[in-house]
């Protein structure tokens, strides 16, 4: 188990896993007290090694992590991608590329919607996920063995799934079937909430016409307040 606190360390893994056909990538992050993410650990895995990076290490300098994610070279596989990626966007203002979603692989390949990472890697892979860190406090330092044991295991067995998926879509010829949403992830305006959008957020949307107008306004300024304070919309005021 390899947690990576040296940036020196962290470029020395991104030149190498550079030279790999893809990376599986994954994150812990924090959100409860603030509106953006709060990135906790960054899981890389290539073909022979993986090891976990710490954004919160003294001096870290993220950048070879950054370049590694724009390497055109390189697939980033995610599973579940959209919230990991929002992170990245938030930090850089840029979105890995080119991307792979198992998730979305998988409901191709008859998973089912939304499949967990859970249950696709005990079919694929064969391998037994421990749910028990899902809700740990990723800030907290040290790190203890099994939470990093827990999120290594997040990349190390996407790896398989990757394959297996990226065989089964290839043989049956739907790479066009899953391109479009991979695209989509590759936008970064998939991840910008614009105020004057975030009426549609509010569950209590279905308002006659004539409070439907203020109920946009309202939401506009929480969306916008949260934003700029960094703290979730529901601590402003709830729906």
């Amino acid at each position: 188990m390899t947690l990576l606190t040296d940036p020196a360390q962290v470029a020395a893994l991104c030149a190498r896993l550079a030279a790999e056909d893809f990376v599986t990538v994954d994150t812990e992050f924090i959100r409860e007290k603030t509106y953006w993410p709060v990135l906790c650990l960054i899981q890389l895995a290539g073909d022979d090694e993986a090891a976990a990076v710490d954004p919160l290490a003294p001096g870290m300098d993220l950048t070879p992590v950054w370049d590694l994610m724009q390497n055109p070279d390189v697939v980033k596989v995610f599973h579940a991608a959209r919230q990991d990626i929002e992170i990245f966007v938030h930090l850089t203002g840029r979105t890995p590329a080119p991307v792979y979603d198992t998730q979305i692989a998988a409901m191709v390949c008859g998973f089912g919607d939304q499949v967990g990472y859970e249950q696709l890697v005990r079919k694929l892979a064969k391998a037994q996920i421990d749910k028990g860190a899902r809700f740990a406090d990723w800030a907290a330092r040290p790190l203890t063995g099994k939470l990093l044991s827990y999120a290594l295991s997040d990349v190390t067995h996407l790896r398989t799934a990757y394959r297996k998926l990226r065989e089964r879509i290839r043989s049956a010829g739907r790479e066009d079937w899953i391109a479009g949403d991979m695209a989509a992830l590759e936008d970064a305006a998939t991840y910008i909430t614009e105020p004057e959008d975030a009426w549609r957020r509010v569950k209590s949307r279905s308002l006659k016409p004539k409070y439907l107008g203020v109920l946009k306004q309202v939401a506009a300024w929480r969306e916008s307040f949260a934003q700029q304070k960094n703290i979730p919309r529901n601590r402003v005021f709830r729906d």
